[in-house]
């Protein structure tokens, strides 16, 4: 069953109400109701673009944490194939929120790290939300070091609120294990795409999207801190938590004017969730075209060419 953003009760009347005159027709009366139900269909799909053409960074919020949004394993599964997933950090044990592997994209052999929220009860337990602890970050350094002794290419997948804030997580070091995993994909020898799919929150995410290019879903958010927690910092009140979305310029098409991503990945209409799979091949395509810019090209050039990248953000401006 489809869900429905609040903003969205427009589209939901329209599509419940084609929905139950296809069920009418359905039961073999021999009435024909398909002109009723294209006409409502159409003032459906309209709806549907006119609202998505005029999102605000709140309501973008809300899409980047839809439920039914395509999450790592959609697109692991869509886009990579004979992914070989391997676990710990050889250190203190296994984080579920991070996963990670090898396998290939297109033909080409890669490593492929992402963050996994999980899509029902059991398995966002089980992924901690997509909030990494520590042996999380240093399994995902430890892939990437692997991936650079091999010569192979590193693609991440963003989607995290942030790093898991709890004490154990501190008491083993997690500001650490963020900047060493930073730290591992600044030096990667070889080139490296980061697309942001969901959320992308502070430290949490940037641990894994230092890349070569970071790209994000038309409808992605990526920020220092989520809207609740600045609302909650400057005003005291999470309730304001739209203007603090406002004012952060959590959006990509923001991001973009300010240098903090390469490109965005336009969704289809209504947010990647309507049509996951039409969302997930442009995401390949664009990871594609990424890559392709480093063919060829040395590896003292490809992190000289990232370091230009991160220096350069916010110099145009």
């Amino acid at each position: 069953m489809r869900s429905y953003l609040d903003f969205e009760k427009p589209v939901a009347e329209l599509e419940a109400k084609s929905d139950e005159l296809r069920a009418l027709e359905a039961r073999g009366d021999g009435i024909s109701l398909s002109e009723e139900i294209g006409k409502l269909d159409a003032r459906a799909n309209q709806a549907l673009k006119e609202i998505y053409a005029a999102l605000t960074p709140w309501q973008k919020t809300l899409v980047a944490r839809h439920p039914q949004r395509p999450h790592f394993k959609d697109y692991c599964a869509a886009l990579i194939e004979e992914f070989t997933p391997l676990a710990g950090d050889r250190a203190f044990g296994e984080d579920e929120a991070i996963v990670g592997g090898f396998g290939r994209f297109r033909g080409e052999a890669v490593c492929v790290i992402g963050q996994e929220k999980g899509d029902s009860t059991e398995t966002r337990i089980r992924h901690n939300f997509g909030m990494p602890k520590p042996e999380g970050y240093r399994k995902a350094a430890r892939l990437v070091e692997m991936a650079g002794r091999f010569g192979l290419p590193v693609l991440s997948f963003v989607d995290t609120a942030g790093a898991y804030p709890g004490i154990d997580a501190e008491e083993r070091g997690q500001a650490e294990a963020i900047a060493r995993s930073t730290d591992a994909w600044l030096g990667l020898p070889t080139a490296s795409v980061a697309l942001v799919i969901g959320e992308g929150g502070s430290g949490g995410a940037i641990a894994i999207a230092a890349a070569s290019r970071v790209l994000m879903m038309e409808h992605a958010i990526y920020s220092v801190i989520s809207p609740e927690g600045a609302a909650s910092i400057l005003w005291r009140d999470t309730a304001r938590a739209q203007d603090a979305a406002t004012g952060m310029k959590i959006t990509a098409q923001d991001l973009l004017k300010f240098g903090v991503i390469d490109a965005i990945v336009a969704e289809p209409t209504g947010g990647a969730h309507r049509d996951k799979a039409l969302a997930m091949m442009r995401a390949g395509d664009a990871i594609a075209a990424a890559l392709a810019e480093f063919s060829g090209m040395d590896a003292a050039a490809i992190t000289e060419k990232r370091a230009e990248k991160f220096l350069g953000i916010g110099r145009h401006l």
